[in-house]
């Protein structure tokens, strides 16, 4: 069997983090991110549910997943992962859109996958001069070409984010679970807060954001932890802080979602 090996580097000038998958097996549930995310496929088959489409990907596709994408993957015919990304947050994303377009704004990439993209190179040496911890202006250079080429052919400049439908007890759901995610929260909590039955609340909150509340809860309390590990913050302290019982259970946690530890994820700032 293929060894497994988890790389992640942080690149000071564009601020964009680079992950590296290499032989990894690993489901991942349900979820979504606070911030862009640019991937492709170096080796193996994977299976990709993204916003309620499903996809088989592969050498040679192109992943680009906007803030809060709700998405899914797993292994097919048990074929072990090759797996490059970078993940921009919004703030960077915004900055360099307003370099290159001169206008403020976050872009909506209106597909998710692009298979067999002419991208795919390009993507590929930017993220290893990232790894590489280059430092040489070309890094630079290549991110703002492969992003004006990303703008132009896969994002609706007139309309930057549509916005989905959904009901006043869903957007109570989402307040009420980004202010007490350190909590421990009941269903019970939910139907009380919307005054809905516990099943109509899970159907109904699930069709409307494509994620079940559980998991955005979930998704919540990751990207809370990941901004308290950048800060340097112990684990049992983050763990705590982000309504999980123990570090065991927070590293585990973590690592099912990121597909890195705590700790793994920390040492890059």
């Amino acid at each position: 069997m293929k060894k497994e090996i988890r790389t992640v580097k942080f690149d000071p000038d564009l601020k964009i983090e680079a992950y590296c998958f290499q032989g990894i097996m690993q489901k991942f549930p349900n979820h979504f991110h606070e911030y862009y995310v640019l991937g492709l496929i170096e080796s193996g088959q994977r299976y990709l549910s993204c916003k309620n489409r499903e996809y088989t990907i592969e050498p040679g596709d192109l992943l680009l997943f906007n803030p809060r994408d709700n998405h899914t993957c797993a292994q097919i015919d048990g074929k072990a992962l090759d797996y490059r990304c970078l993940n921009i947050q919004t703030e960077t994303m915004g900055r360099a859109v307003l370099e290159i377009t001169g206008k403020e704004e976050q872009p909506y990439f209106t597909s998710q996958v692009i298979f067999q993209s002419e991208l795919i190179p390009l993507l590929k040496e930017l993220h290893l001069m990232i790894m590489q911890e280059e430092r040489d202006f070309r890094k630079e250079e290549i991110f703002f070409f492969l992003l004006e080429q990303l703008l132009t052919e896969y994002t609706e400049q007139d309309v930057p984010f549509p916005k989905m439908e959904q009901s006043a007890e869903t957007k109570a759901i989402c307040e009420f679970l980004e202010k007490n995610y350190m909590n421990n929260i009941t269903l019970n909590d939910l139907s009380d807060l919307t005054g809905l039955s516990k099943y109509y609340l899970l159907r109904s909150f699930t069709k409307q954001k494509g994620i079940t509340p559980y998991s955005y809860l979930e998704t919540i309390r990751i990207h809370k932890a990941k901004q308290l590990l950048e800060q340097g913050l112990p684990l049992i302290e983050v763990a705590l802080q982000t309504g999980f019982a123990d570090q065991s259970h927070f590293s585990n946690f973590f690592k099912k979602y990121i597909g890195l530890t705590p700790k793994q994820y920390r040492s890059i700032f």
